[in-house]
């Protein structure tokens, strides 16, 4: 399958980018930024040809994958999928409830297929942990925190503006907490959101099952307080996600191998744009709350 890719930041030149190109079955044709030159020198490392009009990349391509803000991204995909191209897509989907909806409604009416790339559902570690906490059940709750410390030194992604802004930390590590709470307890029915200091949000959820789960995010903890643990009691006691080493590019390469299985089969993928735009659902439902 001939993929183009979107996007020319750090996220595309460590995970999208390498990737798609270790990916079987995948070719990478082309990248589109909106800095030519910068699309050009990504699409020369990776062996490819730089595009700067989008249209032209869409010529040419089966499917695309996006490494750009959730804003661009929505626009973009939508343009994507009206021509009949599959998404592999990054989270959030959208940043905000009427464009994830909106493509959600094209990619069904003209039946293409999507993924979007919730980084644990794609690492084999964390699918078995999922798969054997739901097959042992008794679950009662859990609990996520990604406290991410955004102005460490090294951060690749210290200069990102949408993660800089107020809610960040909801928009951009609150989709992966959703994400392996859902895997571990089930659907989510609903949250109530609390907010701290700077974009700390603490949410309290309730999922289809009757258990209730929690999760803090934040993206500007202290380099000394940055701490990620999620996990989950129950009757048979209690379990925490494990840790992983699947890379990113790996689990990437899962992801986009997987977008091209569900293209040949015409089945709908477990954690597809549907998937993708009850996450933010949720995430708005909690922003709303917040500003309230």
């Amino acid at each position: 399958m001939r993929f183009g890719l979107v996007g020319t930041g750090p996220w595309a030149r460590r995970t999208h980018g390498p990737g798609l190109r270790a990916t079987g079955g995948v070719e990478l044709v082309g990248v589109w930024g909106r800095d030519a030159g910068k699309a050009q020198a990504l699409a020369t490392e990776l062996g490819t040809t730089g595009y700067d009009d989008y249209a032209e990349l869409l010529e040419v391509v089966d499917a695309v994958a996006f490494a750009v803000p959730p804003r661009v991204q929505a626009t973009m995909a939508l343009e994507a999928a009206a021509v009949g191209k599959h998404l592999l897509l990054d989270k959030p989907v959208a940043d905000s409830l009427d464009d994830a909806r909106a493509l959600a409604d094209e990619v069904a009416a003209e039946g293409i297929a999507s993924v979007v790339f919730f980084t644990g559902r794609f690492q084999p570690e964390l699918r078995s942990f999922f798969a054997e906490v739901r097959e042992r059940g008794g679950w009662k709750g859990g609990w996520s925190r990604m406290l991410a410390s955004l102005d460490a030194p090294g951060n690749p992604y210290t200069d990102s503006p949408w993660r800089r802004e107020q809610r960040g930390a909801l928009w951009d590590v609150g989709p992966h907490a959703l994400s392996n709470l859902s895997a571990m307890l089930g659907p989510i029915d609903s949250l109530q959101a609390v907010g701290g200091e700077g974009d700390l949000v603490h949410l309290v959820i309730t999922h289809e099952s009757g258990a209730t789960s929690t999760a803090s995010l934040s993206l500007f903890a202290p380099p000394a307080g940055s701490n990620f643990e999620t996990g989950i009691w129950g009757e048979t006691g209690t379990a925490l996600l494990p840790p992983t080493e699947t890379s990113s590019v790996d689990a990437f390469a899962i992801a986009a191998g997987e977008l091209v299985a569900a293209a040949e089969s015409g089945e709908s993928h477990q954690v597809d744009v549907a998937f993708g735009t009850r996450v933010v659902e949720l995430l708005a439902s909690a922003e709303s709350q917040l500003a309230s």
